[in-house]
């Protein structure tokens, strides 16, 4: 980057406030919690809200269309391979998918398409046992009619307000204070943690498209953008309120969020050091080697390094181009990109937790584990823990039975603490350019179950 600034001037009036008022705008949309209804939210997450509201009677037609178009015109590009669209980089980017997420592509309208028919009542009553496997309120229907509108609108407000935060000095401005924490302690930039507290106060699926983005522009390296990914997307303090009061807990909350803060950032400090992040190469989303300069950055004054660089990158912005125009393609992506992936990947986890016994089958290696911890009714709990890989919800949901408040608090502070879920952060992280796979995700997974386990199990003992 140019930095237009000198030593021997200080910066003038109007690059301040071009740094300052879009990040300003950026924190208060994204990261401050104010009142809204019986709970704190973020503006972001109000906004999100109130468009379900508004398109609540015709969310399912928009999803069959958003789906249709991204699997329609995906098979256009790659049987007739137009040239308007294969000569357009942002069209090739939403139209020409490689291997599984072609495939995956197809599932989410087949699926989508047998939701869509069982809605309007134009399945062959022959089908609709087969369709309702599909349509199933803990399956399709769940992700169809819960999960989407959710993503929907987040994508929406998140794609056209994220260049606020990203594209106008905040994160080199926070990076260079931070790095001194950052850096020593997870070995990372000083600007992840604003991918922390965007996920922490808002929703963990903000946090991955923060973390994404600044991956493909050249801030974080692969393993820095799957650490972050995977390790600091934190689920909101909204849905953790959601889920301590699904077990019939929401009266320890503060314990309960306590526990989950206290093993989710130990699990951040182990976790990078283990494979299959350990393995991860640092180098950035085009292949070349990163440009570190904060340990240079370091023995200055980090207030005044964050300050000049970020003014200098607020300097160098188009404010239209990167608020409207990057806006519409960053939500006409994670449309036509992430959503089909999220329905296709989610929809066949909530399938198998529900009609399979996959996930009861997973969890008998935890219920020794669990015993040895002195966890009452490890047998049901153990099933708990690999299911909260196809959604974060599922485990709560199948603690609710359980007699013990102790063995409910750990399972519902686990749940929270394993961040990898397919039915949409995970599905999320796979629809994104971060790259991780899915079987790495499912071994993440299993190493931050067996890391916060024992930590939330001494502090419920202590609390029980």
């Amino acid at each position: 980057m140019k930095n237009s600034l000198t030593t021997s001037n200080k910066p003038k009036l109007g690059p301040i406030l071009k740094f300052l008022l879009p990040s300003l705008l950026g924190i208060f949309l994204f990261m401050l919690p104010i009142p809204y209804g019986d709970s704190l939210t973020i503006p972001i997450a109000i906004l999100s809200s109130g468009l379900q509201s508004l398109l609540a009677n015709y969310m399912l037609y928009i999803l069959f269309i958003v789906v249709a178009l991204s699997a329609i015109g995906s098979i256009i590009t790659k049987l007739c391979k137009p040239k308007f669209i294969l000569g357009n980089q942002f069209l090739t980017l939403l139209f020409n998918p490689s291997g599984i997420w072609f495939i995956l592509r197809l599932i989410a309208f087949f699926f989508i398409s047998i939701i869509f028919l069982v809605h309007k009542g134009w399945m062959p009553s022959t089908l609709l046992s087969f369709a309702e496997i599909i349509n199933s309120s803990d399956t399709g229907g769940l992700v169809v009619g819960d999960l989407l509108p959710i993503l929907f609108s987040i994508f929406l407000f998140a794609g056209v307000f994220l260049p606020l935060l990203l594209n106008f000095g905040l994160l080199e401005f926070i990076g260079c204070l931070l790095a001194n924490v950052m850096r020593p302690i997870f070995g990372l930039p000083g600007r992840a943690a604003i991918d922390c507290i965007a996920s922490w106060l808002g929703d963990g699926t903000i946090g991955v498209l923060l973390t994404s983005r600044q991956y493909e522009e050249g801030f974080y390296t692969e393993r820095e953008a799957v650490v972050i990914g995977t390790t600091f997307s934190l689920v909101s303090i909204t849905f953790s309120l959601v889920v301590i009061n699904n077990v019939g807990l929401g009266h320890l909350f503060v314990p309960f969020y306590l526990t989950v803060t206290v093993a989710s950032l130990i699990a951040a400090v182990i976790m990078p050091k283990l494979p299959p992040l350990s393995l991860k190469k640092d180098v950035l989303y085009d292949g070349s080697l990163p440009n570190l300069n904060e340990s240079n950055n370091l023995k200055k004054s980090s207030f005044k390094v964050g300050f000049d660089t970020a003014i200098a990158k607020a300097e160098s912005q188009d404010f239209i181009k990167c608020t409207v125009i990057d806006g519409i393609k960053n939500v006409l992506d994670m449309w036509i990109g992430v959503i089909p992936v999220v329905l296709a990947v989610g929809t066949i986890a909530l399938i198998l937790a529900t009609y399979t016994p996959l996930f009861e089958i997973l969890g008998i290696p935890f219920i020794p584990f669990l015993n040895l911890l002195g966890i009452p009714e490890a047998g049901a709990a153990a099933q708990t823990l690999v299911a909260g890989f196809a959604d974060m919800i599922l485990p709560s949901i199948l603690a609710s039975s359980i007699e013990s408040e102790m063995t409910r608090f750990i399972i519902a502070c686990v749940s929270v603490t394993q961040l990898i879920y397919l039915s949409e952060v995970g599905s999320l992280l796979l629809g994104s350019k971060i790259p991780v796979k899915l079987w790495e995700l499912f071994i993440i997974f299993i190493e931050r179950t067996l890391i916060t386990l024992p930590i939330i199990a001494l502090i419920a003992h202590i609390i029980f």
